[in-house]
């Protein structure tokens, strides 16, 4: 592949060309599994590469820490080298979390393949692509979310201060709080009287409203506490879509079952 805007040669397809210094992919999606890696590059509405990574489990079991931090290091190098504005990831877990640590790019998960999506051809006339591809490709249209700002700590606000579960209240809090499309958390009120808790802490991102707002639902205990999530999100369905990223941090925060 040659770079869109100087013609230079590119190593990879979708490389950022250092000389005319021109993004090639503005996206790139990340299929995991346990011992590989599929990345899949995008501009715009069309697919310009792919690439594979793949890593060996010492004796054919499951890879050791070093190992996964490996794995996800290699997959965080080829995603720099896109210099993408957005990264889309489904698949396994722990490599997925060790690679969304290692990036700072705008990195958001989705659903894994649909038995039933097939990797049918859109019906754009885009080529065959892979289901999460398919996915990410057919809502890559969709009025983008405003990005916020403003540091976690400043997002937390409101009448009341106080959060149950103390350590593990703060740590979902600020899980909440890192989304980029959270504006403000506004602490509630605890009620003592919910049905007891034998897990410790729990945190959900409950269904979203028909303004894009949820809400955060801690229990601890007999203890329960809704906190209100403001969120960039204009209707129940972009809402939809900041709720279950939330939850997905939360689970990768193990504060969900």
């Amino acid at each position: 592949m040659n770079c869109r805007r100087c013609g230079t040669p590119l190593r990879k397809p979708g490389d950022y060309c250092l000389t005319c210094n021109t993004a090639n992919a503005d996206a790139v999606v990340v299929e995991f599994d346990d011992d590989r890696a599929r990345l899949t590059m995008l501009d715009e509405d069309e697919v310009v590469g792919e690439t594979t990574v793949t890593t060996r489990p010492e004796r054919d079991e499951q890879l050791t820490e070093i190992q996964l931090r490996n794995f996800a290091g290699r997959v965080a190098d080829e995603i720099r080298r896109k210099r993408p504005d957005t990264v889309y990831a489904a698949g396994a877990r722990e490599p997925l979390r060790e690679t969304r640590a290692q990036v700072h790019h705008e990195f958001y998960r989705v659903p894994d393949a649909k038995a039933d999506a097939g990797g049918e051809a859109a019906s754009d006339g885009r080529e065959r692509a892979s289901p999460v591809v398919s996915w990410v490709l057919d809502r890559r249209g969709d009025r983008a979310l405003e990005v916020v700002e403003t540091p976690p700590r400043e997002k937390i606000g409101g009448s009341h201060s106080t959060l149950i579960g103390d350590r593990k209240g703060r740590k979902a809090v600020g899980t909440v709080a890192q989304h980029p499309h959270v504006k403000k958390i506004v602490p509630g009120p605890i009620d003592a009287g919910g049905t007891g808790s034998r897990t410790g802490l729990r945190a959900k991102a409950t269904r979203a409203g028909t303004n894009g707002n949820v809400r955060l639902l801690l229990r601890d205990g007999s203890s329960v506490q809704e906190n209100r999530i403001v969120t960039t999100a204009m209707d129940r369905e972009t809402g939809e879509r900041v709720r279950e990223d939330l939850n997905e941090a939360l689970r990768d925060a193990e504060l969900q079952d």
